[in-house]
């Protein structure tokens, strides 16, 4: 059988397995009582900041194990306290505002980029119905009908932070943080939001516990991996890590839009970033990994696997090897240059992940119809390798058009050709111009105080 008539298949028996015993469905969230919804809610915030702490030291452990160093072992048993120290550094740390920027901006920009993250996690199933002193809920703060659609809301409402944060700086590094900062946000959101679409397909539903029913026979990853990929690069994208931590590279801008930063205001956009990280891997592990359900060798010998507390457990070691890929990542691989991120974003996650939905939605629809699918996958596998080919024969063709092009500027080449020679200062930097040290215009002021900064509150 051809992959294409297994997707047919196996979407027909997504649509008719139902809910299983046990399983949350939408109708089951808005009855609870006021304490139970604040235990929920406190739980998810307590979750959230052990998983931080966790994540941070997993981080500098695992890095430390690839570069031959032992990581972070003083701060209690195998270093397990650090990242509670290093918040007790921050929180301690001289809290630095510097002179003319615009402070209720600059106040309020972490807490913008901090607050949405915490928001994203309340969609996020932990396991089943269970019984908590006596009153049967689910396990997850609430759902929606939309309730995926709320995490990419709360994604674009965060980067407001980190752009305003660059704004209200009044510095040309920390704006040139923000202003790629949302360029990238917006250009990988769009590819994720179209990765989600297939998913929405098979499960026939936007809300989170409707999905993870869908998945009671076989996990999305197995049926859409093209999109589970897609997910997989835009991810790393949204949350600003390498490869794609663009926005605060420190080789190029200082810090990016949290150069002005200190003490617990940068705290918040560390917290933002790591708490972004735990939500995405959650929503990943929801949407192609099962969610909260036991694996298939776990599930298939043990029938009380997906009951009770237990769903609990395989969610967070699901968590845990996501953040433990991002931490690999991160050791691993180089920063891309940023051209090399939008050509990704635009010209080739966009493209293809519109071409599987198309794929995706045609498959369904034909089926639907009740037409022969083993003629619909070969006309199908058909015209994927005509595209291919035709794609294949385009590059071809191009040549290395772009390896003539000139990145560095000569600035004596101009001349020797006859033609305009590059200007002193572009000259002076090497070909690349150098943005001055400090911006007044960006304010609409004229005139900058270069007085000596002492300390404190100015």
């Amino acid at each position: 059988m051809s992959p294409h008539a297994t997707l047919a298949t196996a979407a027909t028996r997504v649509a008719a397995a139902g809910p299983a015993d046990g399983d949350p469905t939408l109708k089951d969230f808005g009855n609870d009582p006021w304490w139970l919804v604040g235990g929920k809610v406190l739980v998810i915030f307590v979750f959230l900041v052990v998983t931080v702490l966790m994540s941070m030291w997993m981080e500098r452990r695992v890095i430390g194990r690839m570069q031959l160093r032992v990581g972070p072992n003083r701060a209690g048993p195998f270093g397990l306290l650090q990242g509670l120290a290093d918040g007790v550094k921050l929180a301690l740390k001289e809290d630095i505002v510097p002179r003319q920027v615009d402070k209720l901006v600059f106040v309020l920009a972490p807490i913008i980029s901090a607050v949405p993250a915490f928001i994203s996690f309340a969609i996020i199933p932990f396991g089943p119905t269970v019984s908590v002193f006596g009153h049967e809920t689910a396990l997850q703060g609430t759902d929606l009908p939309v309730a995926v659609l709320l995490v990419l809301a709360m994604s674009s409402m965060g980067v407001y932070g980190i752009v305003l944060a660059g704004w209200s700086s009044m510095s040309p590094y920390s704006l040139l943080g923000g202003l790629r900062s949302s360029a990238q946000v917006i250009s990988y959101e769009i590819a994720m939001g179209l990765s989600f679409v297939a998913v929405f397909l098979f499960a026939g539903t936007m809300s989170t516990t409707g999905i993870v029913n869908a998945q009671a026979d076989k996990w999305f990853v197995l049926l859409l991996f093209p999109s589970f990929l897609v997910y997989v690069i835009t991810m790393m994208g949204e949350s600003n890590r390498i490869p794609f931590d663009l926005p605060e590279g420190e080789g190029e801008l200082v810090g990016g839009f949290h150069t002005e930063y200190s003490s617990l205001k940068f705290a918040m956009f560390f917290l933002a970033e790591y708490i972004n990280l735990a939500t995405l891997s959650a929503l990943c592990t929801t949407l192609f990994l099962g969610g909260w359900r036991a694996p298939a060798p776990i599930s298939t010998v043990w029938a009380g696997a997906n009951q009770g507390w237990w769903p609990v457990l395989w969610f967070v070691i699901k968590l845990v090897l996501f953040i433990f890929f991002f931490v690999w990542l991160r050791g691993t691989l180089p920063r891309v240059r940023y051209d090399q991120l939008m050509k990704l974003g635009w010209k080739v996650l966009m493209p293809f992940s519109l071409g599987w939905i198309l794929l995706v939605a045609t498959i369904r629809a034909f089926k639907n119809e009740g037409y022969d699918m083993g003629r619909i996958s070969i006309y199908s596998a058909i015209a994927l390798g005509v595209i291919i080919i035709v794609t294949l024969i385009w590059e071809t063709a191009r040549g290395d058009g772009d390896k003539e092009k000139q990145i560095v500027p000569d600035p004596a080449g101009g001349a020797a050709a006859g033609g305009p020679a590059a200007p002193a200062d572009v000259a002076a930097a090497g070909g690349f111009p150098v943005p001055p040290m400090d911006a007044p215009h960006y304010h609409g002021k004229t005139t900058t105080s270069r007085k000596e900064v002492t300390s404190g509150l100015h």
